[in-house]
């Protein structure tokens, strides 16, 4: 699904990415852990096509982002920082507008849908000036899964929730990953993040440090091995 070919980004004088090389198969789920300024969100948008790499090719469901990434663009949904939202308008509003955007059928019935998912639907019709952090990020969630993307991208998504917004988006990536959609999570939630994944990668100075199935040892050994990965490129 996802093919990035020795990926590089250089911004002045600092190169932020170095030749990465990351093949994603058609409904993996893959969990990225890094410290902050290892390259971690900067790979994410360069995959999710919201900038483009100084050196190094990418093709996602076999098209190249160069030529096609307006096609491409309409199967992603992601989520970060940023919920994207109008604050003055109501969780509604803002969903028809995506909506629009997208061009989703029956866009009323999946606006109740999604809304559903994340439990908002009786909120729908309050401004999301009125949101908490934690409903605003859940009305974010719902807004990147309206058009139901193949590819779905999620950068640091438990900031600012709580227990019942976490259990909430849990469930919506773990429905997701039964639909088969392929799965980009960066987190530094290590519980969360090695429990719902297939895969583990660990970006250390803008390097892949670590690529393996979440099988191959423990949560544990996992965590001791990151800390030593951090440790040994400090």
């Amino acid at each position: 699904m996802i093919n990035a070919m020795g990926i590089s980004k250089t911004i002045g004088h600092k190169t932020i990415l170095h030749n990465i090389h990351l093949h994603i198969k058609p409904g993996q789920f893959v969990t990225v852990f890094g410290p902050n300024g290892a390259g971690k969100s900067t790979l994410l948008k360069i995959l999710s096509l919201v900038t483009k790499p100084s050196k190094g090719d990418l093709v996602i469901d076999g098209k190249n982002a160069n030529n096609f990434a307006d096609e491409i663009r309409k199967k992603i949904g992601v989520i970060s920082h940023n919920t994207f939202l109008n604050e003055n308008l109501t969780a509604k509003e803002n969903l028809l507008f995506y909506g629009k955007m997208y061009g989703v059928t029956d866009l009323k019935d999946r606006i109740f849908d999604v809304l559903h998912q994340v439990g908002l639907e009786l909120s729908m019709n309050e401004p999301v000036r009125t949101f908490s952090r934690g409903m605003q990020q859940r009305l974010a969630i719902a807004r990147s899964i309206l058009h139901d993307p193949a590819i779905l991208f999620l950068d640091e998504p438990y900031t600012g929730l709580d227990p019942h917004a976490i259990q909430i988006l849990n469930n919506v990536l773990a429905q997701l990953n039964a639909d088969e959609r392929t799965i980009f999570l960066i987190t530094h939630n290590f519980e969360e993040g090695v429990n719902l994944s297939d895969r583990i990668l660990f970006i250390v100075n803008g390097k892949i440090r670590y690529d393996g199935e979440k099988t191959a040892m423990s949560k544990d050994d996992l965590k001791n091995l990151y800390l030593m990965k951090v440790k040994d490129t400090a």
